[in-house]
């Protein structure tokens, strides 16, 4: 394995542990407003970020393994199928905003629609294992709070892309 493959799978791999490390203290930090499946859902500064400096495979590695690593740790199984699609949603989402319509959002608006889709995919799984149509009814609580959340990891991920780049984290 020559250097710059190695640099990569290093940068994965931290980008991996940093996602898994957020994810946990998100966990322990009570919400203000006590709805059942809303966070704030900073982990996913990082895994924009792997979308921005990556390719989607890449990427959506980094995303399955911390909600694979995430269940490990905490042993909640049931949030692992609630985590998991919401991943895949969420990262197969932003990494189309942001690679094929560039021009057309910035980093928040990608973030915006990485919480739109986390939360379909949520709901999905929830009505899945509910077997309640009705779940639905709760979609629209979610999307909400996901405005604001989406807000804040769109802007905190632009602030750090723009440092990441200045330092020359992921040049080959």
């Amino acid at each position: 394995m020559n250097k710059k493959y190695l640099k990569i799978y290093m940068n994965l791999a931290l980008l991996t542990a940093l996602s898994l490390a957020i994810s946990l203290i998100e966990s322990m930090v009570p919400m203000p407003v006590p709805i059942p499946g809303a966070r704030l859902g900073f982990s996913n500064i990082i895994i924009l970020i792997a979308i921005y400096f990556y390719d989607y495979k890449k990427a959506l590695t980094v995303s399955i393994l911390k909600s694979f690593l995430l269940v490990l740790i905490t042993g909640s199984v049931m949030s692992f199928f609630y985590s998991i699609v919401g991943a895949i949603f969420s990262t197969s989402a932003m990494y189309f905003a942001i690679k094929k319509l560039d021009d057309d959002f910035s980093l928040i608006g990608v973030s915006e629609i990485g919480a739109f889709s986390h939360n379909l995919g949520q709901i999905i799984v929830a009505i899945f294992f509910m077997q309640n149509i009705k779940m639905f009814y709760y979609f629209p609580i979610l999307v909400f709070i996901g405005i604001f959340t989406g807000f804040f990891v769109g802007l905190s991920t632009d602030f750090m892309i723009k440092h990441l780049e200045k330092i020359g984290v992921f040049n080959e």
